[in-house]
This record gives structure tokens, sequence and C-alpha cells, in this order.
């Protein structure tokens, strides 16, 4: 029988795909940058569903430092995104302060996916404008909202309106609590469950956090029976041996 290649998924797999994301982490630009034809079979195949998050939220609720806030680490971090963009092919331009607010351009993202909003566009579409405005022009959401705005047909009282809107703020919250109540704890994040009547995987989602678990992903998808060996198994069981004070 021939297996299917890694990252294959196919309809009739039973597989419900949701992505975490904040237009503030370069890793979630680098991600969607570097994997379109994931993006858009996880689209076709698993009705992938784009969830705009606040990154600040889920640091703050698990009691995390974001990679930026230590200053040597910030350091790496931005030198291992150029790298690894320079390295994959992907052009990436920082914007000119970050960690910026993304909370707008979140909003409006979530607006505009809104099918019963009359500026209604395809997620992937707004996704790709506002992440390649911010990390590929490399432009700021502060002092260049309104050509944002018009990049994607808006006026910017028209935008302003949308994103002050309490559906929309409260769907931005929900998708946060929504977040941490799945064990989600960092940006990228994909999560995928098993729908009824297909074979469980547990109550829990698969979460895949991280540009880097994207291989990972591909083989989840290509094989649901990965994380079901013996020695994937033992790994949720292993002991913890010692602790820190405090923590």
């Amino acid at each position: 029988m021939t297996r299917p290649a890694p990252g294959a998924v196919t309809q009739g797999q039973g597989i419900k795909a949701d992505w975490y994301f904040d237009f503030i982490s370069p890793y979630a630009y680098l991600q969607f940058a570097v994997h379109p034809d994931l993006f858009e079979r996880l689209i076709e195949s698993a009705g992938l569903v784009f969830k705009p998050v606040v990154f600040a939220g889920l640091l703050a609720h698990w009691r995390h430092k974001g990679p930026v806030e230590i200053p040597e680490k910030r350091r790496q971090t931005y030198r291992m995104i150029a790298y690894t963009s320079a390295q994959r092919g992907i052009a990436i331009k920082f914007p000119p302060g970050h960690p910026f607010n993304p909370i707008p351009a979140l909003r409006l993202a979530i607006a505009l996916c809104d099918p019963a909003s009359p500026a209604s566009q395809p997620a992937i579409a707004i996704v790709r404008t506002i992440f390649e405005f911010i990390w590929k022009e490399g432009r700021s959401l502060a002092d260049d909202w309104a050509q944002l705005c018009k990049r994607l047909g808006l006026g910017v009282a028209q935008a302003d309106a949308l994103i002050g809107a309490a559906p929309v703020k409260d769907r931005l919250r929900a998708h946060g609590e929504e977040a941490i109540a799945r064990g989600i704890y960092g940006v990228p994040t994909f999560a995928l469950t098993r729908e009824a009547g297909t074979p469980a995987t547990g109550i829990r989602p698969e979460l895949f956090w991280g540009e880097d678990a994207t291989p990972m992903l591909r083989a989840y998808l290509a094989d649901p029976g990965l994380f079901n060996t013996p020695e994937m198994c033992a790994l949720d069981a292993l002991p913890v041996a010692a602790s820190r004070k405090g923590s």
C-alpha cells in the first residue's frame, strides 16, 4: 500500500484544523510564508480556521516571558529570523519597532474574515496582506495604518469602526480564552482535532507550536498514529524528577 506523501491530508480523514497566530510574531509570518501549500491544503481538506490571538495574553496567563523580553534572547531571536528567512528564500524586513501593538490588525483580520461583514474577504488573503505589510515591507501599524486600510480596500474611518465594534473585540478575547483552554501557550500553533466517527486521539487537540514544528505536523497529517507508538506514549508519563522553587 502506498503511504501518503508527508503533509498529505485527504477529504474524509476527519481532521479539523485551527491556526492560532499573532501578527507580532515573526515566526508566525515565517511559517505562513514558507508553507503556503500546507495552508491551502488544510483549508481545502480540514476547514482550516484562522484564529488571531493576543500573544501577550497567553504569556500573562502562563506567566511566561516573551522571547524578546530577555535582552540576549531578543538578539538571538532576531538573528535567527533573519538567517532562517534568508536560508529559505523568504523576503523579510523588520518593522521600525518591535514589539508593537498588534491588536488593531488582529481585530481587523477578525472583522474582515466575518462572512456577515460587507467588507468580508477570504481569510488567507487578509492574513497574507497584513503579514506582508508588516514583515515583508517593514511597515509600522501605528504610522502606516491608513496605507494598510487602503491595501485592504477600506478607509480609515471604516476600518476604525470595524475594529471598535464590540462583537469583534469579544471575538478576539474569545479566541484567547479558547486557546488557553486548549493548552496553547505560544504562537504560531496549529491545533488539530479528529471529528466524531473517526479514530479518537484523545480529548485534547494535537498541538504543533512553532514554525520548527511544521515537519512534525506534516508527518502527523500523513500518519495520524504518529504519537501512538510506545516511545511517544511514554513521554506523556515521564516523571518530573526536580522542579524550581516557586514554580
